[in-house]
């Protein structure tokens, strides 16, 4: 049986982390955990494009209360599972959400936006209320 940290000190047995899942079964709250299958937060938001089909990352919020937002891009997740999302990466290699601004254009000095740039935009933008 793998085990979940919850907290300081306390260990909640898992059976197991369920079935792969698609992120538009992903929900608020689903717990996180580091490569080592330790919680390091929830699930607070899934980012993606619904519409064209396209899994961005998600916005984890932190443990232990008060926590803090953090993005983790898709190329930062091994997987999707019912009852937990499995990181690729410890929770100190997750992205700070910040205000990043709005696209670049193809013609930027810096080129186009990269993937990253825009996965943290969105989750700005969906912090802020923005969407």
């Amino acid at each position: 049986m793998e085990r979940e940290d919850v907290g300081p000190g306390v260990h909640e047995e898992v059976a197991d982390l369920g079935r792969p899942i698609a992120y538009l079964a992903l929900a608020e709250g689903t717990p996180v955990l580091d490569p080592d299958r330790r919680r390091v937060g929830v699930v607070d938001h899934v980012v993606a494009d619904v519409d064209l089909d396209l899994f961005h990352g998600v916005v984890v919020h932190t443990h232990p209360l008060p926590g803090a937002h953090r993005y983790a891009d898709r190329d930062q997740i091994a997987g999707l599972h019912e009852r937990a999302v499995l990181l690729a990466v410890g929770v100190d290699d997750l992205h700070e959400p910040t205000e990043p601004g709005p696209p670049r254009r193809d013609d930027h000095p810096r080129g186009p936006e990269t993937p990253l740039e825009a996965g943290l935009r969105r989750a700005w933008d969906w912090i802020t209320g923005r969407r």
